[in-house]
């Protein structure tokens, strides 16, 4: 039986992890010692030597308090050393104990004066006032509004004071009173869970509060196992210490989110992983998937989950050592495959070996190999990624092939705050960019190919629509990112009726389908110029001409607005390092350097020539007629 709370995903700490810890000197280090799974004790280690560092680099800082009806200090330790295995330097503040209401409301509050990031809301049930009758529907949601209302103040503060805002689902309580019939009686205290939790998760739609679902985690552990009851009387702990690393590290993975660090790829072994034998030894009719036995119906379910991923936006691969005719008979001929070829974007059988498949892999993707998870039944083979490509994800998989799946989901790699129309389409915009690589390769030029793509570009200002994927954009884009700022979906709202800024969602298509939204711009006015505060694009267009298209309209804006100069910097973050010479290669003039690698780069507007495009231009300025 799985043991979720053990982090089984995880492989095991090191023997000498305890040394290891003790000799530590950077923020790699510290997210390699905690990509394994830690007990309290280890992680407890990990944290206070981390806080021993002059630095964490190249662990992005966060601040991160917890507000909570419960004590929290139990926590803090545990998410500063599970924010390193997501890539994460958290400074975590815990407000004390007893205080909700004067830490969120009170200005000069320690919590107000921390400058969080984002706040984690975490109460629970006892902090409410429960309905005063048993049976009686209309008390129940008297106490359900006042409880919705209470968070609902919480979260606005939380809001106004410049924090994102993480609202958490209450655990029911573990004592059932009417034992299966507790859900059907207004008043009880699962009634009352789960009639909050409906409303909580309703009042978030239009907001940009993310949501950590505790009542569903807990159910996954099992509410006698979540809660303990001499820690609650004895200190007022909110559920078992034994689930802490876990829950660390589920508010950890969310923060990564926050910050784009969410995985984009799943890359999959053949052989005893997505079908059980060998294909190149057992043939096509010998390997074992489909129904009718317990070991194909498993890996039947790997396949099933997988393609459920894609069918969310999460880009399918294979890297296996095989003969490629050979590893790509099952998918063509097995009448029980569920996985096909047009469902993998890169397929990758050859025998070299992994750790180089998976960089061709995202090179081919045009993404980084810190995007990619990579599922193996091989011992060896993950061993030798973890050690090749440390920031490549590698779950540890049981002998069992029942259990891949829960190993891969319960992990969390492809955690997600949102889910858009554009979500759903990624994984096909990955798999015609294969096509359009091929296409490439073939072209006798460059103009050639790109006239061949039958582009449209199209630019419009930020709208209520497009905020959503904007700021999933602002969020996770690390290499084509000139600045590397980072807005929420309230920052995004705010910008939308800003008279100071000049603001662009760039979508692109072509003759191969929609690439969604590619691009987003953000220009600052200062006296009659303009300062590039934000220029990010998705790395999948590269080459196809779109930043000189997104230039030009940058200027032509510009133009029509009287502003005299367009400023852009290049701010180095350690991954944007492909556009270190954009503004010059756009023929924008130096204008100054610092010692951190920040340089900055002006054009004059009435000197700037529009270029010949290979696209057909929509949206914002197309009609001006100096284009």
């Amino acid at each position: 039986m799985q043991n979720v709370a053990a982090l089984p995903w995880l492989p095991d700490a090191p023997e000498d992890f305890r040394s290891q810890v003790k000799g530590m000197t950077n923020g790699d280090t510290a997210r390699h010692l905690a990509t394994h799974a830690l007990n309290l004790t280890q992680l407890g280690q990990l944290a206070r030597q981390m806080h021993r560092l002059d630095s964490l680099a190249p662990l992005h800082p966060f601040n991160l308090a917890l507000l909570s009806s419960n004590t929290v200090d139990f926590l803090l330790p545990p998410l500063v050393a599970s924010g390193a295995r997501h890539g994460l330097a958290l400074n975590v503040f815990g407000a004390p104990f007893g205080q909700v209401m004067q830490q969120a409301l009170d200005p000069e509050s320690e919590l107000r004066s921390f400058n969080a990031d984002a706040v984690l809301l975490y109460l629970d049930w006892r902090f409410f006032t429960l309905p005063s009758a048993m049976g009686d529907q209309a008390a129940m949601q008297e106490a359900v509004e006042n409880a919705i209302q209470q968070t609902c103040v919480l979260r606005r503060a939380l809001r106004e004071a410049g924090a994102m805002v993480i609202a958490s689902t209450i655990s029911p309580p573990p004592l059932p009173l009417f034992g299966h019939l507790d859900a059907r009686i207004a008043g009880t205290g699962l009634a009352f869970a789960q009639a909050y939790n409906a409303a909580l998760i309703e009042s978030l739609n239009g907001t940009p509060d993310v949501l950590l679902d505790v009542a569903t985690l807990s159910a996954t552990i099992g509410l006698a196992t979540w809660h303990d009851a001499p820690q609650w009387h004895l200190a007022k702990i909110p559920f078992s210490m034994d689930c802490a690393p876990l829950f660390a590290d589920h508010v950890s993975r969310l923060v990564a989110c926050m910050r784009g660090k969410a995985r984009k790829c799943l890359v999959l072994d053949l052989d005893n992983t997505v079908w059980g034998g060998v294909v190149g030894d057992d043939g096509v009719e010998g390997i074992k998937v489909g129904n009718g036995s317990a070991v194909g119906e498993a890996h039947l379910e790997l396949q099933r989950t997988a393609l459920a991923l894609r069918e969310r936006g999460i880009v399918l691969a294979v890297s296996s050592k095989n003969n490629d005719e050979v590893a790509r008979k099952p998918f063509r001929e097995h009448p029980d495959m569920l996985l096909r070829e047009e469902h993998i974007a890169v397929f990758q059988a050859n025998w070299q070996d992994k750790a180089t498949n998976l960089v061709a892999i995202a090179k081919t993707l045009n993404i980084g190999v810190d995007a990619l998870v990579f599922v193996d039944d091989n011992p060896a083979e993950r061993a030798l990624v973890r050690q090749a490509l440390p920031h490549v994800a590698v779950p540890e998989l049981p002998g069992d092939p029942a259990l891949f799946p829960q190993h891969l989901m319960h992990a969390g790699y492809f955690e997600a705050l949102a889910f858009s129309e554009e979500d759903r389409q990624r994984a096909d915009q990955y798999q015609s960019n294969g096509i359009r690589a091929a296409l490439e390769r073939s072209a006798t030029d460059l103009p050639s190919y790109l006239r061949s793509l039958q582009m449209v570009i199209d630019f419009s200002p930020f709208d209520a629509i497009g905020q959503p994927r904007i700021a999933q954009l602002i969020n996770k884009s690390n290499q084509f990112n000139l600045t590397t700022r980072r807005y929420t979906e309230a920052d995004i709202a705010s910008m939308r009726d800003d008279s100071t800024l000049f603001t662009l969602q760039v979508r692109l298509t072509d003759r191969f389908g929609d690439n969604g939204m590619i691009s987003v711009v953000i220009c600052r006015l200062r006296e009659r110029d303009w300062m590039i505060d934000t220029w990010l694009m998705s790395c999948r267009v590269l080459k196809r001409n779109v930043e000189v298209a997104v230039l030009d309209e940058i200027m032509s804006a510009a133009r029509k607005r009287g502003v005299c100069t367009v400023w852009g910097r290049f701010v180095p973050s350690g991954k944007n390092d492909l556009v270190r010479e954009h503004y010059a290669e756009l023929g924008f003039a130096p204008a100054g350097s610092a010692d951190d690698g920040t340089t900055t780069w002006q054009m004059t507007v009435a000197d700037y020539q529009p270029h010949e495009l290979p696209m057909v231009v929509k949206g914002a300025t197309c009609d001006d007629p100096s284009r």
